[in-house]
C-alpha cells in the first residue's frame, strides 16, 4: 500500500525548498560582494564555485533517482533531491559568512 502524502509532508518539502533558495541567494550575495572587493574571499573562490556545481548536481540527481526507484512518494523524491544541494549551500554559507567584510 502506498504511503499517503499529508499536508505536513508538503509543508516540510516547501520549507526545505525555501531554505535552499534563501541559502543559495546568500551564498551568491557573498560571492558577488567578494568579486566586487567588498567581502573577504579567497582567490580560489571563483574556481571553487564553478567546480562544485557538477558534483553537487550529480549527487542530487542520483539521490532523487534512487528514492524514486524505491517507489517513494513525490515529496520524498524532492526532499532527497534537494538534500545534497542543501548541505552544500549551507556549508558554503557558513564558510563565507565567517570571512566577513573586506576591511582593507
Amino acid at each position: 500500500m502506498a504511503r499517503v502524502v499529508t499536508p505536513i509532508d508538503l509543508m516540510n518539502t516547501s520549507m526545505q525548498f525555501v531554505t535552499l533558495m534563501a541559502e543559495t541567494q546568500t551564498v551568491m550575495a557573498y560571492r558577488m560582494m567578494g568579486m566586487a572587493g567588498l567581502w573577504s574571499v579567497t582567490p580560489h573562490e571563483k574556481k571553487r564555485m564553478v567546480e562544485e556545481k557538477g558534483p553537487a548536481f550529480m549527487e542530487a540527481v542520483l539521490a532523487g533517482t534512487m528514492t524514486a526507484a524505491r517507489g517513494q512518494s513525490p515529496d520524498r523524491v524532492m526532499r532527497a533531491t534537494m538534500a545534497p544541494l542543501s548541505r552544500k549551500t549551507a556549508s558554503n554559507r557558513r564558510r563565507l559568512a565567517k570571512r566577513g567584510p573586506k576591511t582593507k
